[in-house]
């Protein structure tokens, strides 16, 4: 599963043990990342918290004027560019239940510009594309198709925070030999058992 071996779940500090178990019980399996950074528990709660105020940022009480589509979306097109095995199948599979399409992941993983997705939503990739192959390169005149879709400097904050902080996250998951659990491949690919 990784190059370093997964700490026990017993032996975790007690918060994270909790948060592990919440996430387990939620999702039915423990996906590989709570268990792959837990191995450092400052670093797996400074993790999460970002991760959670950028991707749920109602937990933190700020709004967005991105969906939770939008934002699975952003990590699945810039972890492929990233090529990051880990993080396109799990948020790949968590953007297909967002957006209820069991086929948007492959396209906006491959090849935004063909996905079956809003214009709205291909701006803003384009800018997260931009952000993470060429941040250097950004000037004022990437942030007029922004404003011309109704993203406001709020929404385009959050897609380059997502973008990088992911970045991170890609970098993270593929050098250290993280793979995706196997349920991810068919989450929001065919129907539920009932």
């Amino acid at each position: 599963m990784s190059r370093y071996p997964f700490p026990d779940l017993n032996d975790l500090p007690d918060d994270i043990k909790a948060k592990v178990l919440e996430v387990q019980e939620k999702a039915g399996f423990i996906p590989n990342v709570f268990l792959g950074f837990a191995r450092r528990p400052a670093e797996w709660r400074a993790f999460f918290a970002y991760h959670d105020a950028l991707m749920t940022p109602e937990t933190v009480g700020r709004t967005s004027g991105l969906t939770k589509g939008d934002r699975e979306m952003i990590v699945t097109a810039t972890s492929a560019a990233n090529h990051c095995l880990y993080c396109v199948v799990a948020h790949g599979a968590i953007l297909r239940i967002y957006e209820k399409k069991p086929l948007v992941a492959d396209q906006v993983a491959i090849n935004h510009h063909k996905a079956d997705i809003s214009t709205r939503q291909r701006v803003m990739l384009d800018f997260a594309m931009k952000v993470c192959l060429e941040s250097h390169a950004i000037g004022d005149h990437d942030f007029l198709p922004l404003y011309a879709h109704d993203f406001s400097d709020e929404d385009i904050w959050d897609i380059a925070a997502i973008t990088a902080f992911f970045g991170m996250s890609n970098r993270m998951a593929s050098f250290s030999g993280m793979m995706p659990n196997p349920e991810f491949y068919l989450m929001g690919r065919v129907p539920k058992a009932k």
